[in-house]
């Protein structure tokens, strides 16, 4: 497929995700060492869970109202509160002893927004895809969010320590001209929306969810991608203020690669390398078996990011960053469209929120390593990543295939009426 062979929705979705990705990149990566700066690790670990529990419960109630009534209404609003909670979070640091509780306050607006709006974003997007091209289009959107990501980490890790109250007016900005290219150029075309069928809306929303609650193979993929997941947040994480805090900074010349500057560079290097070779390794995948591709995949980010969480060297961390990404380039695609291909077409907004569970849960995970990583030596936190990791391999290689395969044996063992 060419550019002007996608659907306007996905177009939609891929430019405006480019530049509000990578300006809200350049500030989000950083919000763990923020934290603990201002106040203490424990302190930000506590709130950043808080979060992550808050995010998780929203965005259940998300995806209800994404199958429930019109989603480009439901971005419209979250978005217009978007720029809203950031515009408090830049007013905030202004003052010369910043209103740190009033910025956190402003982050936990923001949580609560974002996470309303994204299942309507990912039901759009499945709405405008087919299980055919969804493969490549997911590879696409994951190429065009790696290189905004890339562009806004190179921001971050030149100008967050000087010109961070500058970097959180850009963000603002640009979080208010979201919503008026949504409102121009978004088409909401579906139209199966789910009828409330019980008074009660709490019940209405529990059953909502109960179909993919008792879907044990999604569950087990939702579980995988969690334990998954929770390996790439670490780095922003546990990793980014272990780096800020025991790397020896190298020098090239006048410029110093200090703790926070290696981080970066480890961001940038996962991007460019997702926005170099995603297509290339997408095209060798599509040659291999999707199985063995997965487990290929998830054994080099395994390896990758055991050895990143521990090491304190840059060209080790350099190294292992570099098979851990290529770990990433070969199981995303695959998972994203095979999870994407299990979703009914009238739970999509419910499913996809069911599905955030991953990144939630993910995220819950890498913020307690902040709290753990207070008192565990590196070497343990490694230990630690691997069997998350190795978990989380097992269930979403289960989830994916092994349902396919007893799927394929009850066919082959029913004998149909009268032979």
């Amino acid at each position: 497929m060419g550019w002007k062979d996608y659907p306007q929705n996905i177009k939609v979705r891929l430019i405006t995700s480019f530049f509000n990705r990578a300006v809200s990149s350049a500030v989000m990566p950083f919000m763990a060492l923020f934290f603990a700066q201002e106040k203490n690790k424990v302190w930000a670990g506590t709130f950043l869970i808080l979060t992550v529990v808050i995010g998780f419960v929203v965005n259940l109630i998300g995806g209800y109202i994404s199958d429930r009534f019109p989603r480009k209404k439901v971005l419209l609003a979250t978005s217009w509160l978007n720029a809203g909670m950031f515009l408090i979070m830049t007013i905030s640091l202004f003052p010369e002893s910043k209103m740190i509780m009033l910025f956190a306050l402003a982050y936990i607006g923001f949580v609560i927004t974002s996470s309303l709006g994204r299942p309507a974003m990912h039901a759009i997007i499945m709405d405008s895809t087919t299980p055919e091209n969804r493969k490549e289009v997911y590879a696409l959107d994951y190429w065009a969010i790696n290189l905004s990501m890339a562009i806004g980490a190179a921001l971050g890790g030149l100008l967050y320590v000087n010109y961070q109250k500058e970097l959180f007016l850009l963000l603002t900005i640009t979080s208010a001209v979201i919503p008026i290219a949504y409102w121009i150029w978004l088409r909401d075309e579906f139209s199966g929306f789910l009828e409330k069928k019980h008074e009660n809306v709490f019940v209405d929303l529990f059953q909502n969810y109960k179909v993919a609650l008792q879907d044990s193979a999604f569950v087990k993929v939702v579980i995988g991608g969690t334990f998954i997941f929770s390996a790439e947040f670490t780095l922003n994480s546990y990793i980014g203020i272990r780096l800020a805090e025991t790397f020896e900074s190298i020098h090239i010349g006048d410029f110093e690669i200090s703790g926070v500057r290696m981080l970066s560079m480890l961001n940038i290097q996962n991007m460019l390398m997702v926005v170099c070779l995603t297509f290339v390794i997408n095209r060798l995948t599509d040659r291999l078996n999707k199985k063995h591709a997965l487990l290929i995949g998830l054994i080099l980010y395994g390896i990758g990011y055991v050895t990143v969480t521990s090491a304190n060297t840059w060209y080790v961390l350099i190294l292992f960053n570099v098979i851990a990404t290529m770990g990433e380039l070969i199981y995303s695609p695959i998972k994203e469209a095979e999870k994407a291909n299990m979703i009914p077409s009238d739970k999509r907004g419910s499913y996809s929120a069911f599905a955030n569970i991953s990144f939630s849960g993910a995220d819950m995970l890498a913020r307690s390593t902040i709290i753990l990583g207070a008192f565990f030596v590196p070497m343990m936190m490694s230990v630690y990543m691997g069997i998350i990791i190795m978990a989380g391999a097992f269930f979403l290689y289960f989830g994916l295939f092994i349902r396919e395969h007893v799927t394929e044996k009850v066919l082959q063992n029913e004998v149909p009426v009268g032979k």
